[in-house]
């Protein structure tokens, strides 16, 4: 029995959790479920983060999270649950593998099987902005050695541990040399460590029209946090004509949740038509990780099973296509009617049996430093950048005898003085 945690969430969540917890129990799960209360009902009670301090409590010592989609308000002081959880938890890698499902699925991509791994804690997705001056705000990109490492070290060993063959990095570090030159160098610092595998660097705009054009061509993507994000909901969506068909895990080194890709959908909560796959193929990522291998083969060839006779959600449903529509309560009890049953065309699934370490060492570089000056941030709204200049005078010496001086005044990014 092994002990996890749900979160139902909001909008379609209560549905497509009840359906997944259905099929999990059928399929031979041994779980033993505790649950906490997060999203909007908890942002109501006054909690900005959404969720309570019990359910802080209980995630603390608990190795697994099962959560349904979950809604932030719209507005300043709220934050999103799910950012909070890889935070507070410190899940630090997103894995979501997509694949299409071809011809069963509309999709223009016959033959996509990518797995994404995005670093999840850091990059400008990070949340960490503030008011710089009456007229400009910031928004802060940071990338750290130690999360870099864990992440690209995550994706090398996950394609080692899966038999991929390939992992491939996108950034724009000709743009953003510090940062994502920094994420570029320690990916290809790492590479050599995985001389088996194939790796390469892309451009993140040139490798994506690659990928949406060649997808064959790809294995593993890592990623940074935001990239991540946007490039993962896109291909989901491509490669199987739905987000609703995509499960994700965010790894930690104590924790990891596992949750569907989309979002909470209010405007279809309780109709009954919402496409409960996403948290389905988010459960057997969960089984798998806790080593039920069998019950998660059996429930993912039930739903390929399912998939293959047409039998499909209005997400994916198409005239000539698909056999018949079903509700989310429907698809789920398909799935069941199903299990022990493997698909006749798609390919029948056998899992990993290894689970990807979640714990890398961190190797800190020797390096020298030096102090070279400071950066100042002035709200200057009254005259040229020159008459700026000559306003600011020579600082006092420092204990050294050096005195600070002035070097150059930029705006946004460009040298103005």
């Amino acid at each position: 029995m092994s002990a996890i945690t749900i979160a139902r969430g909001d909008g379609i969540g209560p549905e497509i959790m009840q359906v997944t917890l259905d099929v999990l129990a059928a399929a031979g799960a041994q779980l033993d479920i505790s649950e906490v209360e997060m999203g909007e009902a908890v942002y109501q009670q006054g909690e900005p983060t959404g969720i309570s301090e019990a359910a802080w409590e209980l995630l603390a010592n608990s190795p697994v999270l099962l959560k349904g989609p979950t809604s932030t308000p719209q507005g300043g002081g709220f934050t999103s649950v799910s950012l909070q959880l890889r935070k507070q938890l410190g899940l630090y890698a997103s894995v979501r593998p997509c694949v299409s499902y071809f011809p069963y699925v509309h999709t223009r991509y016959a033959a996509m099987d990518v797995v994404i791994i995005r670093e999840n804690e850091e990059d400008i997705y990070g949340g960490v902005e503030y008011r710089q001056t009456t007229d400009v705000v910031q928004s802060i990109k940071w990338v750290s050695r130690p999360a870099c490492e864990k992440i690209i070290r995550y994706a090398f060993e996950y394609a080692r541990r899966h038999g991929r063959r390939k992992v491939s990095a996108f950034t724009k570090d000709r743009i953003m040399e510090f940062t994502d030159g920094f994420f570029r160098e320690i990916f290809l610092e790492i590479a050599q460590d995985y001389p088996e595998l194939v790796y390469e660097h892309q451009s993140l705009d040139i490798g994506t029209a690659r990928l949406t054009s060649h997808p064959d061509k790809f294995d593993v993507i890592v990623i940074p946090n935001l990239y991540g994000d946007i490039l993962s909901d896109l291909v989901a969506q491509i490669t199987t004509g739905s987000v609703g068909l995509t499960g994700s895990a965010n790894v930690g080194d104590g924790c990891v949740m596992f949750e569907a890709i989309h979002g909470s959908a209010p405007n279809i909560a309780g109709e009954d038509i919402a496409n409960p796959s996403g948290l389905i193929l988010a459960g057997v990522m969960m089984l798998v990780h806790l080593q039920q291998i069998e019950v998660a083969e059996k429930l993912k060839n039930a739903w390929l099973t399912t998939l293959e006779e047409g039998l499909h959600t209005a997400d994916i449903f198409r005239e000539g296509l698909s056999f018949q529509k079903l509700g989310t309560r429907e698809f789920g009890q398909a799935v069941i009617e199903r299990l022990g049953r493997k698909p006749r065309h798609l390919s029948p699934v056998y899992l990993s049996k290894q689970p990807t370490p979640t714990a890398f060492a961190y190797r800190r570089p020797d390096i020298e430093r030096e102090l070279m000056g400071v950066d100042v941030f002035l709200d200057w709204t009254q005259g040229s950048p020159e008459m700026l200049a000559k306003r600011l005078p020579t600082l006092e010496p420092t204990e050294t005898g050096e005195a600070w001086t002035l070097e150059m005044i930029s705006n946004l990014g460009v040298v103005v003085w």
